[in-house]
């Protein structure tokens, strides 16, 4: 169990960052899952290295943590996957900086057509297209985060929930499920089970619930929690960025398998965890 630490407005903090090295995308035998602080995710599979809602900078409210790789330091992707246009998870300024090294961008519905309008070469997917990025198998799952449809600001557009995705990512070494920003759906109940959830438990209505993701994680008692979606941005009132991991090891089975990382630091899918 890893020590949460509080910053001076009460908010947990992401453990100090773990600089990401070019080495880390070299091809070798194994599967490694980094945190990217925030919603941000890193893969790195054989030969294959992809990023999920990676916000490598630009971002409009200030960080708790250090990022860890700037976007000029990324060497090679085999693809960016978007999962909705929020800001904290489509970040125009790191899709733009790593376009002469990623291969190809992959999002849902209408974030693609946004990508495709602003230069990306974005391949669109419906939810439960599958697709392959290298050694890796992806499909889309479901979310519901259409939060749009209640802010006056956002009104030019009907927010579709197709708009919005989580995604279910096959590896040489075993499963990986990211939920997306989504609150608990019935289908999330009734998945196989996946070796590793990347683990948002933001007690937020638009997101999961801290209960819901309980719940989630109680379904699934074997699968590794990775958590991600806390203790990165400094906005101590805005609930989906001030989960707590303290939180759930009193409530979810099997709490041994809660792993706290610090961004840019390494989960080995089937390591010695």
């Amino acid at each position: 169990m890893r020590n949460i630490v509080k910053n001076n407005k009460g908010q947990a903090v992401a453990p100090d960052s773990i600089p990401i090295t070019k080495e880390a995308f070299y091809s070798d035998q194994e599967t490694r899952i980094y945190w990217l602080g925030g919603a941000g995710i890193m893969i790195h599979s054989y030969q294959t290295n992809v990023m999920i809602d990676p916000v490598l900078e630009g971002f409009d409210i200030p960080l708790l943590y250090e990022v860890p790789i700037l976007s000029q330091d990324v060497p090679q992707l085999d693809g960016i996957l978007i999962t909705h246009i929020d800001n904290d998870h489509f970040s125009r300024p790191t899709c733009r900086h790593v376009q002469n090294v990623c291969q190809k961008y992959y999002a849902p519905n209408y974030v693609a057509d946004v990508m495709n309008e602003e230069g990306f070469q974005t391949e669109k997917h419906d939810i439960g297209d599958v697709f392959q990025v290298q050694d890796l198998s992806v499909q889309l799952t479901r979310a519901q985060h259409n939060w749009q449809n209640g802010s006056k600001k956002w009104q030019y557009r009907y927010w579709e929930e197709k708009d919005y995705c989580g995604y279910w990512l096959k590896t040489p070494d075993g499963t990986i499920w990211l939920p997306g920003d989504s609150r608990l759906l019935d289908e999330h109940l009734h998945m196989p089970e996946p070796d590793v959830i990347l683990f948002d438990f933001a007690d937020n209505d638009w997101h999961i619930t801290l209960d819901g993701a309980i719940q989630l994680a109680n379904t699934y008692p074997q699968a590794h929690l990775i958590c991600i979606h806390w203790g990165s941005v400094d906005a101590p009132d805005m609930t989906p960025f001030n989960g707590n991991p303290e939180d759930l090891y009193q409530r979810v089975i099997n709490p041994d398998r809660i792993h706290v990382l610090a961004p840019g630091e390494a989960f080995v899918l089937k390591g010695e965890y």
